[in-house]
């Protein structure tokens, strides 16, 4: 239920109703990436207001270089003390600023404070129970894992300001390119031996929770039928932050691969959240399981091959223009599935183990020659 009226208007209101506008985002990268349509929608509603968008340090590439945006604010994750004294800094920081509008659409217990705490006579969030009143306007969010699109539920907190419901077509997922990031990959390809003319798949093999981490073993068997499939494919094997899943993949997929084509399978190091964004325009494939990366190659037009356990396409595919590829693989309907990613219901994690390398690979294969 809305609290306040006055931003209830029509859509031909003045865009200059809303001059500094506070945009609040926390925790995961595949949740930041889920706003970018959001910031397209408030940069066209009110093209003349200044943005600034508040993030934890993991997902910041995502916006800070967004031309959409006028500032970032990193704000990294501490416990205890320490770290409430540093949100309450934050908060009364933002308050200095005189925003005159407030966005959370992360809901979360630190978000709703930042909110707050920031002044703004209009505050939009989510209508939960013991934060509400944080807000000066509240947006309904059902409890429930319903199967409609992370993009739009974010974006429901703009229906007050009358902006039109998203279109992927004309308003899709974002992340500006890192030139400096770019350049630092064409090098590192080119060390690695990738020519303009071999075919680049990009596998992702980690994530950072468990209930989204398919086999190493699958990938394994994925990556040698990939590589030993063509002649001019090269597949370069990612993970995360400090991971040694990429290095066990690799050393396993060239195992079953004759020693003539060990070099398809490259291991290249690992790749910054920006490195990631630029190695993707130059990918012919991308392929992972839902987690952040995925949702960074959502804002590409590269072919997307997405592994679907506990969450559902339907909520989380990549949200672009049809015109490019996406396949979504999963284990189908299960009575388990979507769960709360708290605890495995079964306890074999069969979401994942149900789906196949024959499966994914026959899928890599149709968009490889699509």
């Amino acid at each position: 239920m809305t609290t306040k009226s006055s931003i209830h208007q029509p859509t031909d209101a003045p865009s200059h109703q809303f001059s500094r506008i506070l945009l609040i985002r926390l925790r995961q990268i595949g949740d930041v990436v889920f706003t970018t349509p959001a910031v397209s929608g408030l940069r066209g509603r009110f093209p003349d207001a200044h943005l600034t968008y508040v993030v934890e340090p993991t997902a910041a590439p995502v916006v800070t270089n967004s031309p959409k945006i006028d500032r970032v604010i990193v704000a990294p994750r501490a416990g205890g003390l320490r770290g409430l004294a540093a949100d309450v800094a934050l908060g009364l920081r933002l308050r200095r600023d005189r925003f005159d509008l407030a966005v959370d659409f992360h809901g979360g217990p630190r978000a709703s404070m930042l909110t707050w705490l920031s002044g703004a006579p209009v505050r939009l969030g989510y209508d939960i129970l013991g934060r509400g009143w944080m807000y000066t306007d509240r947006v309904p969010r059902p409890r429930e894992l319903r199967r409609r699109h992370s993009v739009e539920n974010q974006w429901d907190l703009l229906t007050a300001l009358a902006i039109p419901p998203p279109d992927r077509e004309t308003i899709p997922v974002e992340m500006a390119v890192d030139t400096a990031a770019a350049a630092r990959v064409a090098e590192r390809l080119a060390q690695a031996g990738v020519a303009e003319s071999h075919a680049l798949v990009v596998v992702h093999v980690s994530a950072g929770s468990p209930f989204r981490r398919w086999s190493a073993g699958y990938f394994a068997e994925l990556v040698s039928g990939l590589a030993a499939d063509d002649p001019m494919r090269r597949v370069i094997v990612t993970s995360g932050p400090s991971e040694g899943a990429a290095a066990q993949v690799i050393a396993d997929a060239r195992a079953r691969l004759a020693a003539a084509a060990h070099h398809r399978v490259l291991s290249c190091g690992e790749f910054s959240l920006a490195e990631l964004r630029a190695l993707f325009d130059r990918a012919a494939l991308y392929i992972g399981g839902d987690s952040g990366p995925l949702h960074i190659a959502g804002t590409t037009k590269v072919p997307i091959v997405g592994l679907y356990g506990p969450t559902l396409p339907v909520r989380s595919a990549p949200w672009r223009s049809a015109a490019y590829i996406a396949a979504s693989v999963d284990a189908g309907e299960l009575p388990c599935r979507p769960c709360e990613q708290r605890v495995c219901a079964p306890g074999d994690f069969r979401c994942l183990t149900a789906i196949r390398p024959r499966q994914v690979f026959e899928a890599a294969i149709k968009c490889l020659r699509s």
